[in-house]
């Protein structure tokens, strides 16, 4: 159903005192709680469950049966693949709950979750960064990096495009990077 110039599938429940911005598009069984505010041109697909309070920016893309809990915060332009999940409580108790105090976790510009990995929260994923399928992210994430394993090692770098940069840290796009060895940056 259009509304307001955004798409909500009619299976999908939306909570009240939420912000869903123009041209966005949440797909079949998606659950949009209180206080959330999703920004222009997204998608979500279907069973995606966004919580309370949480900022998704412009242009981000969360692909079926991903669960974004409250404290984590998506920048524009980011890539959550399918099944990817996050986690805000480190030390979570059935019979000792937290009661909103969550450990947040903050998704820089760009960046791309692969299917399935997971992000441990307290964690910042940096600008256009890339995590492999099935990672485990615990520890922060640099921007640009590429992390693959469990529990997710910096593997290489990826350009804002996508593509794994090689030594000469060139993309067949025209970008061209350069590092101190620790970061690196567009130049």
């Amino acid at each position: 159903m259009e509304k307001n110039g955004y798409f909500i599938h009619e299976s999908s429940f939306i909570d009240d005192d939420v912000i869903i911005g123009e041209g966005s598009k949440i797909w079949h069984f998606c659950h949009i709680q209180k206080g959330a505010v999703i920004g222009r041109d997204c998608s979500l697909g279907q069973n995606v469950n966004i919580g309370c309070n949480v900022k998704i920016g412009n242009g981000v893309r969360i692909q079926n049966n991903v669960s974004v809990y409250e404290g984590v915060e998506l920048e524009d332009n980011v890539f959550c693949g399918p099944s990817c999940v996050f986690t805000n409580v480190l030390t979570p108790r059935a019979h000792f709950p937290v009661h909103g105090v969550y450990t947040g976790t903050l998704v820089k510009e760009g960046a791309s979750l692969g299917a399935n990995c997971t992000i441990v929260c307290g964690h910042t994923i940096g600008k256009c960064a890339m995590i492999a399928a099935g990672a485990v992210v615990t520890s922060d994430v640099k921007d640009y990096a590429l992390m693959a394993g469990v529990p997710a090692r910096h593997i290489g770098w990826v350009c804002e495009c996508g593509r794994k940069l090689g030594d000469d840290l060139k993309c067949s796009c025209g970008r061209t990077y350069r590092t101190d060895g620790d970061t690196l940056e567009k130049i």
